[in-house]
Parts: structure tokens; sequence; C-alpha cells
């Protein structure tokens, strides 16, 4: 690894050294509060280099502070990482980080419980914290006004947490975090598919052994002392780092920062941890019996660690394997109709790595994952036999290039990367480091990591197979887990708080400033003599271009009995043109480092291009050639076909999509096609044939009434002139069908969908409501449903999950489109719970529509809404998400001022009127997913009548 002395910068004349950025180096030339060391300052901006700038100081506590400037958006990032994961727990008490994750948010002592997400929401901000087996982030994004409130939060729960916790706190979010494991793992198809690897690939005791979520029984097991000692022991200034973005003033955030952290003792010393990559000594099979239609083969290799110098090389190797259409799983294994999806991975974390081969069985061709895996050692035998070729690194390394660039649009995603990399390796920007070092990559590296990592070497096989139907695993299960035997130890003492010294008062609450003036971005309009109408918006923050093209109609066009079809001629635009094939097209995409997506869904046909500014000529020159140049050939349909069934059979295992088929099916009724899903159904896709493709393609990919948006750094008035082809491009109208009647219903029912051996229970309750509007009673719905469900510190969210401990979470929305629109609630529910949870929401929307909200709940929505806007138009995409918006809907650009004027001076009875009318529960229809013989009794308690319908009939 390149190391960067920066440390030696410590005075004022080597600092101007040390800085190619005036204005960076003239902010740290100043002088920096007490107990604040600089120990470097970083910008490579002006030069070749991809960078980002920043400065780096240290508290005598030892808290690592990393400030980004970024003045383009009146927006802050701020992201708290503590170097501690899942890797960190004890045997026995596995997920406790995860769990640590949860219990910040539950208050601290200056904060009430449940107020940070409530502070944080009525400043116009996202939050949010995520854990992995290496480390736990908490983030913000908010108006930059909101800065010193959000380190206020962040050091009161750094300081101040366990004067808060609670029994009755632990006991509930130990239940949430069961929930969550229901939810995301044990109730969806392969949902244990990393944990069962783990379990085999590394040693019992290993930290990754274990999965970031734990286990029920080590969850059980734990006491609220043992929360506090891990508190004590990982969560002290010195373990953290935090890295602020945004539209800053540095020594403004540096005061803060000093204000809030440095009391904070640190806390005991943290070592680095070994590196811990393992070997096997033989294959491991393992078998996993799962509700899944599709047999899964995963093959996974142990390799190295973060940052090892094979680490590049075997990325690569990933990616020529199977990353894309250009690899050769996708030749050998997808093209030929073996498998569904097949790809190749190399994860890596801090302490090891792993090489992962992935395959989907298309049982149209077989079901043996045998006979997969042997074909994926003939892949592998080919690739050794033809080796690296010069498209193979040069196609990987603009790839890197372009998603590094992209992933640098947004001030999170720049703050994510310097906190990552300083946690990692102590230099927060490696981004030119990781793309020097890509770029090094030689074919004999490629090769040589190859043969010492994936060649004839052991590794774990892991089938997932239907259940009862063990015999199509590649082999016979020859690795079982030794049983879970240990003697975890037990805080039993009381764990203490550590005093803090403040010369101020933390209970009170920083006072923001001014809100910041935000900017709607401005942009030029042409309507096109073809029907186009393109807004164009110039932008050279990021040198990225880019361009959505919708047409409208989309899945609204298919016929009931070919339901389907726009989605799957969409696929096939993404396939073979007259003039390339598919692998051409890939390669040639890949080397630009551009995309070009086909997609239909709702209401449109979208075609999404994104590009660097470099690269946007040869980008349009493919576009021209998929958009007018089709091939539709006989093999990429019946290709596409066959694996949209499977595709549509497997999503009959998936408790949510089969809740959302019975909703729309519900709403709508079966004879409009609204009613289906856009991809349609087995039976419908199987009525396709390529003709009905071409005919599609011939009648509805016309501009007549198409809508371009296009962002980034360009010249807005020349760029009509490179996309000459789409403003001649010849018009063809046609009409979008009518809806049928939808479905009226004079009471209440629940709608059992059963789903046998089901974990949870999926709920939705839904009525048919308003189309969108911008600033009518579809608006002010949603204005009315935010204190109800629109938030995380909801009515309903903070009954089931943080009050009954029910769910992982639960919502109401209204949600509306150009013609249609609904009410829907809903949450996951534990399964003995089922009843309990339906109840409760119905009670919740009951008050609702007889008091409505209270005038705090008012002034917290008002906030909420009007904070906001500083985070609407950041990224490209935000901007051309906004744009895109205006043409969908033929909005003026001044909405937004209009829906302010509406939501400062609606009143609290002109909402609660609206929720008298619109949330009468006596018209709302009731659907659960879930397992019938364990919940139909409880259902029974609600005194409705219930329908109970099967999985297989949707």
């Amino acid at each position: 690894m390149i190391k960067l002395f920066f440390a030696l910068c410590l005075t004022a004349m080597m600092l101007a050294g040390c800085s190619s950025d005036k204005q960076v180096g003239d902010s740290a030339k100043l002088a920096l509060p007490d107990g604040i060391t600089l120990v470097e300052i970083r910008n490579d901006q002006g030069s070749d280099k991809v960078a980002i700038a920043y400065s780096k100081y240290k508290l005598d506590n030892g808290l690592t502070v990393i400030l980004h400037e970024d003045n383009s958006d009146p927006l802050v990032h701020v992201d708290v990482t503590y170097h501690v994961g899942s890797a960190r727990e004890e045997l026995g008490k596995s997920g406790f980080a995860h769990f640590f994750e949860h219990m910040m948010f539950q208050g601290s002592k200056h904060v009430a419980d449940e107020e940070h997400f409530k502070i944080i929401t009525e400043a116009g901000g996202d939050m949010n914290g995520t854990t992995n087996s290496d480390r736990t982030n908490y983030y913000q994004t908010v108006p930059a006004n909101q800065l010193e409130k959000v380190l206020w939060l962040e050091a009161d729960r750094m300081g101040f947490l366990l004067d808060a916790v609670t029994q009755e706190k632990f006991e509930n979010q130990r239940e949430t975090v069961k929930n969550e494991r229901g939810e995301n793992y044990e109730n969806q198809p392969y949902g244990l598919r990393t944990e069962r690897v783990a379990e085999a690939l590394y040693p019992e005791g290993h930290p990754y052994s274990w999965s970031t979520i734990g286990y029920i029984d080590d969850l059980n097991r734990v006491s609220v002392n043992d929360l506090k000692a891990f508190f004590q022991r990982w969560y002290g200034p010195n373990n953290a780092v935090i890295t602020i973005g945004g539209d800053i003033d540095v020594l403004e955030t540096l005061s803060w920062v000093k204000k809030y952290f440095a009391p904070i003792p640190a806390g005991p010393e943290v070592e680095s941890m070994q590196k811990m990559p393992v070997s096997l000594d033989a294959d491991r099979y393992i078998t996993l019996e799962d509700q899944v239609h599709l047999p899964l083969i995963q093959l996974t290799f142990p390799t190295v660690y973060v940052n090892h110098p094979d680490e590049a090389p075997l990325d690569v190797l990933s990616d020529i394997l199977g990353g894309g259409k250009t690899s050769l799983f996708y030749k050998n294994l997808v093209k030929d109709n073996f498998a569904i999806q097949a790809f190749v991975s190399h994860p890596c974390r801090e302490l090891a790595c792993q090489f992962d081969m992935v395959a989907l069985a298309n049982p149209e061709k077989s079901t043996d994952l045998k006979q997969l895996q042997q074909l994926i050692e003939v892949t592998l035998t080919e690739f050794e036999s033809r080796g690296v070729n010069e498209d193979d690194l040069a196609r990987t390394k603009a790839s890197i290039r372009s998603m590094t660039i992209l992933g640098l649009q947004s001030v999170a995603g720049k703050v994510t990367t310097l906190a990552m990399n300083q946690l990692f390796s102590g230099q927060p920007d490696q981004v030119q480091y990781d793309l020097d070092r890509y770029n090094a990559v030689t074919a004999k590296d490629v090769m040589r990591v190859y043969r010492k990592y994936i060649k004839d070497k052991e590794k774990v096989i892991l089938s997932i197979v239907p259940d009862s139907l063990t015999q199509l695993a590649a082999n016979q299960a020859n690795f079982a887990l030794p049983e879970r035997s240990f003697t975890a130890s037990s805080v039993s003492e009381t764990v203490e708080t550590t005093p803090i010294q403040d010369v101020f008062d933390r209970s009170v609450m920083p006072v923001a400033g001014p809100n910041p003036a935000v900017q709607v971005p401005q942009f030029t309009r042409k309507k096109f003599d073809n029907g186009i109408t393109m807004l164009a918006h110039g932008n050279s923050e990021t040198p990225t271009v880019t361009i959505l093209l919708n047409l409208e109609g989309g899945p609204l066009l298919d016929s009931i009995d070919k339901a389907g079809l726009a989605s799957f001629t969409a696929s096939m635009m993404n396939e073979s043109t007259q003039l390339m094939s598919n692998e051409e097209m890939a390669n040639q995409l890949a080397l630009l480092g551009s995309q070009i997506q086909f997609s239909a869904g709702g209401r449109y046909t979208q075609i999404r291009v994104n590009s660097l500014v470099e690269n946007l000529d040869e980008t349009l020159a493919l576009l021209k050639m998929k958009l007018f140049h089709p091939a539709f050939l006989e093999e990429d349909f019946q290709r596409i076909k066959q694996n949209l069934i499977q595709q549509l059979l497997q999503r009959k295992n998936n408790p949510a999509v089969l809740a959302s088929r019975v909703v729309d099916n519900l709403l709508y009724g079966s004879h409009n096609v609204v009613s289906l899903p856009s991809s349609g159904t087995v039976e419908t896709v199987s009525a396709i044939e390529l003709d009905d493709i071409k005919m599609f393609y011939q009648r509805f990919y016309t501009p007549s009434k198409a809508n371009l948006v296009i962002v980034g750094d360009i010249n807005e008035k020349s760029i009509a002139k490179k996309l000459g082809f789409l403003t001649q491009w010849p018009a063809k109208d046609y009409t979008i069908p009518a809806y049928a009647e939808f479905p009226v219903y004079s009471k209440s029912k629940i709608y059992l969908v059963n789903k046998p051996d089901a974990s949870q229970s999926v709920v939705r309750i839904i009525e048919k409501s308003l189309p969108y509007d911008a600033t009518g009673e579809h608006f002010k719905s949603q204005l009315m449903n935010f204190p109800l469900g629109g938030m995380f510190n909801s009515r309903i969210n903070l009954n089931l999950r943080e009050d009954k401990g029910y769910t992982y979470g639960a919502s109401s929305q209204f949600i509306g489109g150009k013609t249609l629109g609904r009410f829907q609630a809903g949450a996951d529910l534990k399964q003995q719970n089922t009843a309990d949870g339906i109840k409760e929401i119905l009670n919740e929307i009951k008050t609702y529509q007889r008091s409505g909200m209270t005038e705090a709940e008012l002034s917290s929505m008002r906030s909420a809404y009007t904070q906001s806007e500083a985070l609407n138009y950041e990224t490209p995409y935000n901007k051309a998400s906004f744009l895109n918006h205006l043409l969908t809907f033929d909005l003026a650009k001044e909405y937004r001022q209009e829906q302010t004027k509406i939501i400062n001076s609606i009143t609290r009875e002109e909402l609660n009127t609206l929720a008298a009318k619109l949330l009468d529960t006596n018209d709302m229809q009731i659907v659960v997913v879930g397992d019938a013989q364990k919940v139909k009794g409880q259902l029974d308690s609600l005194g409705m009548e219930i329908v109970i319908l099967e999985s297989e009939d949707f």
C-alpha cells in the first residue's frame, strides 16, 4: 500500500506545501480549537487524479474527524462509524453489534425515547444505521443549517446512551431484531444462503462463522448488562471515525465537534484484529431445503483479505468469469439455458475474503445441481485454456472507473468512501490508489491468482433445493456443523456509566440556523415535431450524463391474455441488434463504462442511459443501434421466455409478491390488465410469441407520446444535435386503452393466502383512493397520513414495532399514479400475533379517522416537509427524476412552491376532515399471506368473513 505521511505536515508553513487548494489550505491555517490536532490535508483536485478533498483531525480522546467541503448543495451528510461489527462478538453472543445498532436509536440521557428519529425527520433529513461483520455506522443527511443538531444527537448517544437503556427497551428491541431476522432471512427464499455458507467455510469460533443478524438462541441468552458491557468496550470515541461532508464551514464544524465530543472519555484501547483467511482440507458439500422453485448451487473458495495484493486480480478474475453478458458463466450457463442466473463475485472483508460462484438452475434444461457443477468446472477449464484477453482487462478497468466516478456524485457517497478507507487503511482518500491498483492488474496476475486460489482448490458447495427434494443436490452432504456447545460468559454486575464533565447544558438542543436557500434545477424545454418533449439541465459537478427516455403506455398497452408483452419486448431490446451480437454490444458498453437499459413497468417503457461525458458520442451511437435495429432473434426470445416463466414461478414463493398480486386483483379485478404484474404471469407469458414482440415494437416504439430528460455535463442548447436521431424519429400515434369497471365491495373481508410453513404473516390493508395530483386532495392526503403511518415515528409503527414488538416495521401510505390511486397499510407480522397486529392497525386508523392529528403532529409534518427540500436535487439522478416528474404529470416547475404554501397554510381541521373522508375501515379489504393452518384461528376472532386462497392461484 502507498503510504502518505501527511501527519508530518503540522505547521502552517508546511501545510501550504501540502495542499494544492488555496481555500482548503487557508481554512486549515486558521487557529484550531484546543484539543484538536490536524493530522493531514489532502486535495488532488485540479490534477488528473480522481480524488476526494478532505482534512483529517484527531481529538485528545482519540476520535478521528474527517471533513469534506462541497458547497454545490445546501446539505450535509454525517457518518459516525465504529470499528465494531459481528466479528468483535463473543462465541454464543452473536448478533450483538446489530442489536446495538437498534439500541442506539432508543434515546439517550438528553434525548427522549424515539426522539432521534423525530428530530431528524422534522429537520427534513434522512437517517439510518447499518451493521456488518467489521463495522457499525450511523448516518444522517440533513439541510446544512441542521448540522450542529446532528452532532449533538450523535455525541449524546456516544457518551450518554447507557443512562437511557432500560430492561423494557432491551426486550422490545430484542423482539424487533427477531422480527427482522424472520422477515429478511427466514421468510425469504434463499434468505439463509450466506449464513449456511459462512458456517461451513469458517471454523467454529472464527469471527465470520456466524451472520451479522445472529442466532435467535444467542439473542435470547444475553442480558441488558451484557449489552451495556459491549457498549462500554467498543463504542468509545477512540474506536470511532466521524466524517462530515457537504456545505460546511470547517472551523465552525470543528468547534461543534469539540464542544459535543471532546468531553467524552476514551474507551478501552482497541487493537487491530489479525487477518484470518482460512483454508479447507477437502470439499464440503452442504444442502439446504427451502421453499423455493429453482434449485441453486453456490461454490465458495476461501481467498485473501481486504487490501491484500491479490484482492484486485481476484476481483478482475470474478468479472471475467461471471460479470454479466461478456462473461464465460453467461455464455456457458445462461445463454445455453442451463441457468436462469449465473454470476461470480469476490466479496472481501477486513479479515478474510471469499470467491463465490452462483447458478440458479433452469428446470427447462435441468434441475440436477451435479450437472450444473460440472458445467461450472468445464467453464473454468475453458477459461484456463483460453486465458485472459485484452478486452477482458480493458472492460473491467473501464467499468471500475465508471462506477467509481458515479459513486462520487453524492456527498453521502464521498463521505462513506472516506469513512471506510480511514477505518480499514488509515488513509481516507484511496480512490486513485484503488484505480491504480486495478489498472496495474495484468493477464499474468489474473492467471496466477486463478491457479493459486481456484484451480483444483477445496471449497464449500451449497445446494439449495425445494423441500424434500434433496436428490437434486450436487452431492450428498458430507459436512455437518458441530453442535453448538460452549459456555457463554455473562455479565451479572450492574454496568455503571462513565462520568462526563461538561461546561454547558447538554439537555438544551441546538437551534438550527436559517433555512438554506434551495434552487430548483434550471432547465431548457423544447417540444419537437415528432411529439417528444425534452427537458435538459446542464451540471458540471461530475463528468457524467444521465438520459431518460419514456414512452407512455408500457404495460397498459398489453392485452390481458398476453400481459407482460411490454416488459418482454423491453427485455428483447436489451439483447442482440442486427449489427452486433448481445455479447459484442455488452463488451462495447463495458469498454466505455456506459449503461443502456430498456425496461417497462407501470405506465411507461423507459430507456435509461448513463455515460461518462468523454464517451457520450460512442454511447449514443450504441443507443441508436439498439433502439432502431433490434435483431429479435429466436434464440434470444426462447431463452428469455424460459427465464421469465421460471422467475415467475419462483416469485410464488415470495410472500410479499403474493400479497401484491392479491392486492392488485382485489382493487382492479381480474378482467383488467392493470391487475396483473408488469412482467405478466406464467400463463400470459407462455402465450407470447416472437411475432407479438415484433408487433409491439412496430406499433408502440414511437416518439408520439415520449418524454426525454437529459442531465449532466452538457451544453443544453447543443445536446439536441447529438440526439437528432431521436428528435427526427418518425412518429406513429396510438391510443392507451381505457380501464374496464373496477370491483366494488360492500363490506370488509379477509383474504387469506395459504403459504404453508411461512414463518411470518404478510398483511396488507387496502382500498381504492385518489390518483396523483400535485396540489389537490391526493397531495393533502399524504400530508394527512404522515403522523398515521408515513414516518418512522408514526402512530402505526410506534405501536406495532416499538410498543408491541409484533413487526420489524409497519406503515401506511396513499399511493397515486396518473390515473389510479390506493390507500395501503401493512406489516410483516409475527405469526403468533397476526390477528393482534391487524387489530392494532385497524384501531389506529379508526382512531385517526375519528380524532385526526394533534397540533404537535401538524407542526411536525410541516417542519419535515418544508425542510426536506434541500435534499431533493443533489445528484444527477435526483435532478433527472425531478424533471421526469414534471413531464409525467405535466407540471409547472413552480409546483413545489405551491406545495410549500399549502403545507404552511393548511389547517388541522382541513386535514382531519380529509382523514374522516378517506379512512373508512368499513371499505377496506385485508390481505394476509401466511400459514392458514396456524393463523386462521386467530383471524376468526376478528369477526370478518375469511376467503381462503391458495398461493398456486397467483
